[in-house]
């Protein structure tokens, strides 16, 4: 599943960088803090990974 906004896709990059250990879990919050939860390292890959061309800066919604 592609991120849908840039904020989501930066959210994702940072609960995959503490899921990885690249990042203290504690400094995660909001959204990502949640994602980190309730996502895989697979999910939050994919979704961090988009294209950010094609991302609006927030969705809409």
């Amino acid at each position: 599943m592609p991120a849908k906004s840039k904020k989501q896709q930066m959210a994702a990059g940072a609960a995959l960088a503490a899921k990885r250990g690249e990042r203290p879990a504690s400094s995660l919050k909001g959204a990502s803090k949640e994602m980190a939860r309730s996502m895989s390292e697979k999910e939050l890959r994919e979704m961090a990974h988009a294209k950010r061309k094609t991302l609006p800066e927030r969705s809409g919604g």
